[in-house]
This record gives structure tokens, sequence and C-alpha cells, in this order.
């Protein structure tokens, strides 16, 4: 938070959180959205909302207060799901702290989450709730809100590598995108064979502005196979590209007869639908 209230950008909530695992307490630090805080730029195509920075207040990052952290033992999670680790996984959570704290202090060295989040903090909180998702149990959707959580760290990343280029965020932006295609992946293939819902994620997002929801998680899992899928068997991979192909197509069809689907989406799934279809002719060339 800023210390000149005037140009404050967030705040703490009045709510005590009480952590299920260390039972440290604290307040989420949540974004302030009025007065000119958040100027809406372009939407990429991995339908992430980009914000110009705002002459009285910089650069403004929504996604760095999403995550629920603990500030002291560092267990992470969406917000509603916070309090709902099952006692039989609190002590897991509890074993793997030490873990956690060196894996994210490789990349982000000192880092704290008592101090107001901030880009580093922000795509930390994110790494950390992909990784706490491994304790909950299917009913909670783990796998795509894993994806959401890598999707929305690798953005963050980027972000970070047009401040400091020479750090080789991109680099890691890119490892992020590659675990978020397969979280996608397979979160998609477990709906299939009832192995795990996605019905415990609400909001598909990926971003904080608009839901997109099946269709999006269907594009997005589409886009991230075509960008960073696996490329070592090339008949394989066609095989895959066809299979996305066909769903996009799918896609194309509900929406000629829907005007409830959102147009950006339509567009940019349009254009991954052309993108696989050259690859595929390519390839039979």
């Amino acid at each position: 938070m800023a210390k000149d209230n005037a140009l404050k950008i967030s705040y703490l909530s009045k709510e005590v959180i009480v952590c299920p695992v260390c039972e440290e307490t604290f307040h989420k630090e949540e974004l302030l959205t009025g007065s000119g805080r958040l100027i809406a730029g372009g939407l990429t195509e991995e339908l992430h909302r980009l914000y110009e920075p705002s002459v009285k207040y910089g650069d403004v990052y929504p996604l760095i207060y999403q995550a629920v952290v603990c500030p002291k033992c560092w267990f992470a999670s969406m917000n509603d799901d916070f309090a709902m680790i099952s006692e039989e996984q609190r002590e897991a959570v509890s074993v793997s702290q030490s873990s956690r704290f060196e894996e994210i202090s490789l990349v982000f060295p000192s880092l704290s989450f008592y101090a107001p989040r901030d880009l580093i903090s922000g795509a930390a909180s994110q790494y950390l709730v992909m990784r706490c998702y491994d304790y909950y149990g299917k009913e909670f959707s783990p796998t795509i809100k894993q994806g959401l959580a890598a999707l929305r760290a690798s953005w963050l990343l980027e972000e970070m590598d047009k401040k400091e280029p020479e750090q080789h965020y991109d680099w890691l932006a890119e490892l992020f995108k590659r675990k978020a295609s397969f979280f996608y992946s397979r979160a998609l293939a477990n709906e299939g064979t009832g192995e795990e819902t996605l019905s415990g994620l609400k909001l598909f997002g990926p971003d904080t502005d608009k839901n997109y929801g099946y269709e999006g998680f269907l594009y997005i899992t589409g886009l991230l196979q075509f960008r960073y899928g696996d490329t070592s068997n090339i008949e394989q991979r066609m095989e895959n590209m066809a299979g996305i192909k066909r769903t996009i197509a799918k896609m194309f069809g509900l929406g000629k007869s829907s005007k409830n689907k959102p147009g950006p989406l339509l567009e940019k799934a349009r254009n991954l639908y052309d993108n696989i279809a050259k690859e595929l002719q390519d390839f039979d060339d």
C-alpha cells in the first residue's frame, strides 16, 4: 500500500483471516479500483487484460492481489478455498513449509508476504497457489486451478521482464505457460474420464476483468497446446491439433447461433483455428 493515502492503490480488509495450517492471523490486501486507478488496455490472445499506467497511480496489476497467502507458513489458495483444506492434509502442508520457502527463495530471495504486494510477491503468490492445490481433494477442481495460477504467474513474470529484461523472467514466464498447458490439458482429460470435474471452479477467467466460461477454458486449453504443447512426436502433435481444431469448429457453430457468446473470444478462437489449420496443411504438404 502506498504511504500517501491520496495515492493508495490497496487496503487491508477488515476481515481477520486465520490460517488453517499454522493459525497465523492476518488481513488480506485488496485492490482499490476507483478514481482512475485502472485504465483498461488491450486483450491478449491468452485473454489477459492489459492496463495502461495511470499518471497519478502508476502501474497497477490486479492479479497480484488475487491469491490468499498466509504470511507465516506460505500456505496459499484462491479466496474461497483457503479455510477449506482438510484436517488430513493440514499436517502435510505444515511439513512442506520449509520446501516452499526454499523453492521460492531460489527465484525470489528476501520475499515477505507481510509487506504490501508487488509484482514479485504477486508472481510468487500464484506459484504458491499452484503448488498448494496438490493438497486439495478433487471436489475442489484443483487441476484447473493450478493451471489458472500458472497462467497468471506467467503474465506477472512477463511484466517483471519488461521492467528488468536481463533477469530471465521471460524464460520463467514461458516455463509457467508450459505448466499451465499441462494442467489445462489434464483438467480437460480428467473431466472427460470423470476423474475430476470442473464444478469446483466458479469463475474460469482466466483474468479478473471478465469470465469467459467453459468456452474460454476450451479455447485457452487449445491455445496453450498449440503454443507450448509437446513437439517431440510430430504425429501425436498433429493428432492433438486436429482434435483442437474440431473443438474450435464446434465453438464457431455455437457462436453463430447465439448472441450471448463473447465476441472477442470468438475472434481469437477463429484466429487459433486458422493457425492450426495452416500447421496441419503444412504437415500434409
